[in-house]
């Protein structure tokens, strides 16, 4: 059974004031600047902040409340609300999805702003049983539920404005927080990826004896995280090893050095045609390390559940593309991927169910997705084979340019 996110609803946080969006393995969401792809990023740092330092410090990082919620309009929000519905916990199904949703609410009171948040989760815990959890004020409800039926309600005290999803995986599984405790880790293990090539190509601290680390969201542990992957996963490393070949014609192979020896730092070096000496990636081209960088994300044999690429094709060949979209397709089955782009050459190379059309209106509110799933295959099938990029640099799909 798949894990994966499967729809976000958000109302009233920055530009994203009505927005429900389906989710698959791969979401390419295509559109000019300002009109929302990364305020959709930024609900899932939301959570992801929620999780680390609770409500109040998140929506301080972003300004306070005043400043995440949406500013279009004749009147303020009162709310924020985001919900999302996932397969996640063992025993959920797309019939029966994990739910989480968190409302904060602003109110005004003797002159002074006051917030509360409400939450909610829901969970499938054997066949037949469900659990529901409900926060409010300083209490959150535990609900087992048989076949419709509530079977047991406990109290558990919270903070006045703590959340769930950074309280109760600390619980015990009585508690539910085994559940939310799933929830929290996925939404935690959030990243946008986005290679920074000065830091890139140059040597990374490297050491046999040092826990397996993961691959930085910059890229900055490149050389290390190749090495040790050339290490252990010798298969997929050829693969990489092919693919990288394969754009990059007069690459003949990828190797390691250690200017300082073996328990300190590691470089990457590069043997290509024509060439006496090996290339070190440091003297390479900003996109063969964006490209080595790409790979290196999308061959990690332990992702992240929710992985975001920003402007995937930055700094690449167009020929590159082709490999990437089949690499990535790959890589969606470990991770699910959100990326954001505004080139039209990506777009030609995905499918229709995975572009997310995004625009902004009069109003200032993005509508995501801006074209329905029906109503992007109608316009396909009378496009008589027009590519996705196409249609949309056009304006066919709308979310031009």
């Amino acid at each position: 059974m798949e894990k994966r996110l499967l729809e976000l609803e958000v109302q009233n946080f920055r530009s994203l004031r009505q927005v429900s969006v389906p989710l698959g393995p791969l979401n390419v969401l295509v559109g000019p600047n300002g009109v929302g792809k990364s305020n959709l990023l930024d609900v899932f740092r939301f959570l992801a902040d929620i999780i680390q330092s609770d409500i109040e410090p998140a929506l301080e990082g972003r300004g306070g409340f005043e400043s995440t919620a949406f500013r279009g309009g004749s009147r303020a929000p009162s709310n924020i609300r985001i919900r999302l519905k996932s397969t996640w916990t063992r025993h959920s199904s797309p019939n029966a999805p994990d739910e989480y949703e968190l409302q904060i609410t602003r109110r005004r009171r003797e002159g002074k702003d006051t917030l509360s948040r409400q939450e909610s989760f829901q969970f499938k815990r054997t066949k037949g049983r469900g659990r529901r959890i409900t926060i409010q004020g300083e209490k959150a409800q535990v609900v087992d539920t048989q076949q419709s039926k509530e079977q047991e309600i406990r109290s558990i005290g919270l903070r006045r404005f703590s959340s769930g999803l950074s309280t109760l995986p600390r619980l015990s599984d009585d508690a539910g927080g085994n559940e939310v405790a799933v929830l929290a880790e996925r939404l935690a293990s959030f990243r946008v990826f986005d290679v920074n090539v000065n830091a890139a190509r140059y040597s990374s601290r490297y050491s046999s004896g040092f826990h397996r680390e993961a691959l930085w969201e910059d890229a900055a542990n490149l050389a290390a995280f190749l090495l040790r992957f050339s290490e252990e996963h010798p298969e997929a490393w050829d693969r990489l090893e092919s693919d990288a070949k394969e754009v990059l014609p007069q690459l003949r192979s990828i190797d390691f050095a250690f200017p300082s020896g073996p328990a300190g730092e590691v470089i990457v070096v590069l043997h290509e045609s024509g060439l006496r000496f090996p290339t070190p990636l440091a003297d390479a081209s900003y996109g063969t390390i964006r490209l080595l960088g790409l790979l290196a994300l999308l061959y990690d044999p332990n992702p992240p559940s929710l992985t975001c690429i920003e402007e995937i094709d930055h700094g690449l060949h167009p020929q590159a593309l082709e490999l990437l979209v089949e690499r990535i397709r790959e890589a969606s089955e470990r991770t699910q991927f959100l990326i954001a782009t505004h080139s039209p050459a990506l777009a030609d190379r995905i499918r229709p169910e995975e572009l997310v059309v995004c625009e902004r209106g009069n109003d200032g509110a993005s509508r995501i997705p801006a074209v329905t799933q029906e109503e992007l295959e109608a316009i396909v099938e009378r496009s008589e084979g027009l590519p996705l990029g196409e249609l949309w640099f056009s304006g066919v799909l709308g979310g031009g340019l």
